[in-house]
């Protein structure tokens, strides 16, 4: 065999290799999502909605969600998206909280525009 062949066989062998190595791990994670998918949870779906997860239904692919009390949404079951837990929440608060805080630069300001006090003074 020439060298060439061997390392297209080569760069072959990795592709399928990385292939597999990542439907595993797509599987596991699904899998995991899965488990924590209970009623119950709090979860989010694929186009931002939250809500308290009431049922599932396997058979027919849909879930129930509570978006308020009283109102509940059906969606189909892939479109959940997450489950949403308390201490992401709370860490997602800190940190907006602390971006308001910090001062960063003033956007669409040039150094040439006049500060708005001295906007309306003439000189003569």
């Amino acid at each position: 065999m020439d060298p060439l062949t061997i390392v297209m066989l080569a760069i072959l062998a990795m592709l399928i290799f990385f292939m597999v190595r990542n439907s595993r791990k797509r599987k596991e994670e699904l899998a995991k999502l899965q488990d924590k998918m209970v009623p119950g949870a709090e979860v989010m779906t694929n186009f931002g909605l939250f809500g308290t997860l009431v049922s599932i239904d396997d058979e027919n692919n849909v879930a129930v969600i509570e978006t308020s009390p009283g109102n509940e949404v059906r969606v189909h079951r892939q479109t959940l998206a997450r489950v949403v837990d308390e201490t992401q929440a709370a860490e997602d608060e800190s940190t907006e909280s602390t971006d308001e805080a910090a001062e960063g630069p003033e956007l669409n300001v040039s150094s040439l525009d006049k500060p708005a006090d001295d906007a309306g003074s003439t000189t003569k």
